[in-house]
């Protein structure tokens, strides 16, 4: 038995974490929701990952999704934590073995927001516009190809650092991390003109998959209509083969027990585009797989050429 492994029955559950500021406010808000559910609450340890670290190159370039997670994963399979905090839009869509997804939170805003000016069509003609996505350079391109589009890493404040700067005219954020950071940045893109990418807005929790008291013990927690959500568009990404090179963009919906999927994918310099959307009943990965696969059977030669290379060694 590892040593590192708490009698969970009488010690509060460890917390993994990034160090960043968002990521600590995500920490945290996991934190009082265990508290809420009457659960002690879990001592906070910040982990700094690859992707952290590597600021000055595009995320595809370092190897992609897994450099914001696979050090919270050893942390939690070598026993130094109970269970590790997500931004879902961060992880990859097949879990490392002995890991199991326990847990999300209430799903927060899921828009981006352009930051620095007022619209898409309000930036001047050859404006530089810095972000580190395929997906939302895709989406800009696919609206304004007289647009240029230049990789911009960093936290919250470091991009917006930039454009303040005036180092690029604008940059995407993501709603939700801003509202947890309490920064009024921005104007809104709703979603019937600019879909976000899959999860963006969900906190999940991880934790290991034998571990069965801390499995109980998120299970408390978890929303179930985000949870729905939230594999729906996982399962849109797996049935593409979609990573963080990927030009995809996901949102779903549940009411009752019908959930709507919404998904546009797109050539890398946004010149081509397939949008579908799907509804049903029952399991939201299979209906995601479905509209992949829907996507995959309107693809166009630029596009399925975009995902080829993505799946090539």
């Amino acid at each position: 038995m590892n040593k590192n492994l708490p009698n969970s029955a009488n010690q509060a559950p460890r917390l993994g974490t990034r160090a960043s500021p968002l990521a600590l406010v995500q920490a945290h808000l996991v934190a009082d929701a265990l508290v809420a559910a009457g659960a002690d609450r879990p001592s906070i340890h910040p982990v700094e990952t690859v992707a952290d670290k590597v600021q000055d190159r595009a995320l595809a370039e370092i190897g992609g999704k897994a450099h914001w997670t696979k050090e919270l994963d050893g942390a939690l399979l070598r026993g130094e934590v109970d269970l590790a905090v997500h931004s879902m839009k961060d992880v990859e869509t097949q879990l490392a073995p002995g890991i199991a997804l326990a847990a999300v939170l209430p799903r927060a805003d899921p828009r981006d927001r352009l930051v620095g000016a007022a619209s898409i069509a309000a930036l001047a003609p050859g404006a530089i516009v810095g972000t580190s996505s395929p997906r939302r350079s895709a989406q800009l391109l696919h609206r304004r190809p007289d647009l240029q589009t230049v990789t911009l890493r960093g936290n919250v404040g470091t991009r917006l650092r930039h454009i303040a700067e005036g180092r690029v005219a604008a940059s995407f954020l993501a709603a939700a991390g801003l509202d947890r950071l309490q920064v009024e940045a921005g104007v809104p893109l709703e979603i019937a003109d600019w879909l976000p990418a899959a999860a963006q807005g969900i906190i999940g929790i991880t934790c290991r998959l034998a571990d069965k008291t801390t499995l109980e013990l998120l299970g408390r927690i978890n929303h179930a209509p985000s949870m729905h959500c939230l594999l729906a568009e996982r399962a849109v990404l797996e049935g593409l083969g979609g990573s963080c090179h990927t030009s995809v963009a996901v949102h779903a919906t549940a009411q009752t027990d019908i959930c709507r999927i919404e998904a546009e994918l797109l050539s890398p310099d946004g010149r081509d585009c397939v949008k579908r959307s799907i509804e049903g009943n029952g399991d939201p990965r299979e209906l995601g797989l479905a509209l992949a696969q829907q996507l995959m059977e309107r693809a166009t030669p630029a596009i399925l050429a975009s995902l080829e290379q993505v799946a090539r060694p």
